[in-house]
């Protein structure tokens, strides 16, 4: 996600009009080349769809790249009220897309200072009653952008999606950055929604395995590949298969060779080729594999 910010919405305004800018800088912001298609499709467990990125791909080209390569789906995830809307319609409105709906743990702190937590975790319950709608997400704790004074809502705030993932039934997808055990007692002492993932998993073989004992799927990103992430390859080789899942945190976290470039769900396979070789296993059996669990986690995209 990018920097917090104190929102505002306004909730007459119409979701579909809504659109977020990366900063672009001096990095390269031509979208790669496509890569060859995947043989058994798979879903893209997490990507923020709402942000342009590079030439900027409108959400159909999005979704027919993806689809070009094998990329069937995606799950389209908030970050506060206005991304959370924005993934609701993206959902209702597109049978490729499922939505999961949040306050991230960065953008907590600013709402309760504002005094609009409340308000705010209001809105995603009543977005969550949504047919499409199949995942709180992304919450969880933040201890790298957030300090210790913000830090007390960020918990107020998981706890609260925790509740509101097993109210409606839906899956959750946890950010966890730098808060390993603070999410891991987190969801033991209150109790874990039925279905867990850690999006973008950042631990190790250690956590992997005891993620993998309490029945939580793990979703692996683009930094998979890079050289100084050897903790993800060390989890991916001990994680159950049945419980793994990709993913882009598009337009974040482009694959090797395109990093910094803009990330996108047509670039999955390239993932998904990489996973596939480091555990020695054929890319058609990893990819129906995820596939399986996509479905397991998130239920049909065609409902």
């Amino acid at each position: 996600m990018s920097e917090p910010r104190v929102p505002y919405p306004d909730a007459t305004a119409d979701p579909s009009q809504y659109v977020r800018t990366r900063e672009k800088g001096s990095r390269d912001v031509s979208y790669p080349d496509a890569p060859e298609p995947l043989a058994v499709p798979v879903y893209d467990n997490h990507a923020h769809l709402e942000i342009e990125d590079g030439v900027g791909l409108s959400l159909d080209d999005q979704l027919e790249r993806a689809g070009e390569v094998g990329v069937v789906g995606v799950v389209q995830a908030g970050g506060d009220i206005e991304s959370s809307r924005w993934s609701a319609w993206a959902a209702a409105s597109h049978p490729r897309i499922l939505a999961a709906v949040a306050i991230h743990p960065n953008e907590a702190p600013a709402y309760a200072e504002a005094g609009r937590l409340d308000e705010a975790i209001g809105v995603i319950d009543e977005l969550a009653a949504q047919p499409r709608v199949r995942a709180i997400g992304e919450t969880g704790l933040d201890f790298f952008r957030t300090d210790d004074d913000g830090r007390p809502a960020q918990f107020e705030s998981f706890e609260a999606h925790i509740a509101l993932a097993k109210k409606h039934g839906v899956a959750m997808q946890i950010h966890d950055r730098d808060a390993h055990a603070a999410v891991l007692e987190t969801l033991e002492r209150v109790g874990a929604p039925d279905r867990t993932v850690f999006h973008c998993f950042s631990g190790d073989a250690d956590m992997a395995r005891i993620a993998g004992e309490r029945g939580y799927w793990l979703s692996f990103a683009g930094n998979i590949t890079f050289k100084n992430a050897q903790n993800l390859r060390d989890a991916l080789a001990v994680i159950p298969r049945e419980r793994i899942l990709v993913e882009t945190d598009a337009p974040f976290l482009t694959p090797t060779p395109h990093r910094g470039r803009p990330n996108a769900p047509y670039l999955i396979p390239v993932t998904v080729r990489f996973m596939a070789a480091e555990l020695g296993v054929d890319v058609d059996e990893l990819s129906a594999q995820i596939a399986a669990n996509t479905l397991e986690v998130y239920g049909s995209f065609e409902d």
